[in-house]
């Protein structure tokens, strides 16, 4: 897979090769813009020297903390979504046995028992985990029987509705629009 969700190549390779970094990456977007969350994994692996479940793990809460304050911050808020990231990379560690991939790939799963497994993960509500399953089938290669229905609605062929349709500028573009649509559609509402 070759994921461009970032503008930054080097954060955008780091998703690409890194499952573990991927799914931080989604855990940290929101209440910041998606190319701030998804350049997060890269800034924690350049300041702890890796990005890895059992790194993180073990990291001294207050020292990771503080990791996630240098400026420029990992997120707008280092404290909270450090702990988060932490609690993420214990159960991957210890539910997973570190592997990240296993959440998606252990068993050959369906789409539904992917989203269950992901809605089990810290920080992933029902939300984030039909988000991040459409993610995996969009462009990550990700072909469990029925993940577009459990994924649904971000897994509609040719929508435009977050993170799993982008793949280049244009398409953040579309996705961006799409976001402010349902925005004033709520508002309105």
């Amino acid at each position: 897979m070759d994921l461009h969700l970032t503008d930054d190549a080097e954060a955008d390779r780091l998703l690409s090769e890194n499952p573990f970094a991927l799914l931080v990456g989604m855990l940290l977007d929101q209440q910041v813009a998606m190319e701030v969350a998804f350049a997060g994994p890269l800034k924690i692996e350049q300041r702890l020297g890796e990005i890895s479940p059992t790194a993180i793990a073990e990291a001294d809460p207050e020292e990771f903390a503080a990791l996630f304050a240098q400026s420029p911050a990992v997120h707008r808020f280092p404290g909270s979504m450090a702990g988060r990231v932490q609690s993420l990379a214990r159960v991957v560690l210890e539910g997973w046995g570190g592997d990240a991939a296993a959440i998606w790939q252990k068993g050959e799963p369906d789409g539904a028992t992917v989203l269950k497994r992901l809605k089990s993960l810290p920080g992933f509500g029902e939300q984030k985990a039909r988000i991040f399953l459409a993610l995996l089938g969009k462009q990550c290669g990700f072909a469990g029987a029925g993940w577009r229905e459990a994924a649904s609605p971000y897994g509609e062929e040719g929508s435009y509705r977050s993170v799993a349709d982008i793949v280049s500028p244009e398409t953040l573009s579309l996705v961006r629009e799409a976001k402010r649509a349902a925005k004033a559609a709520a508002k309105r509402a």
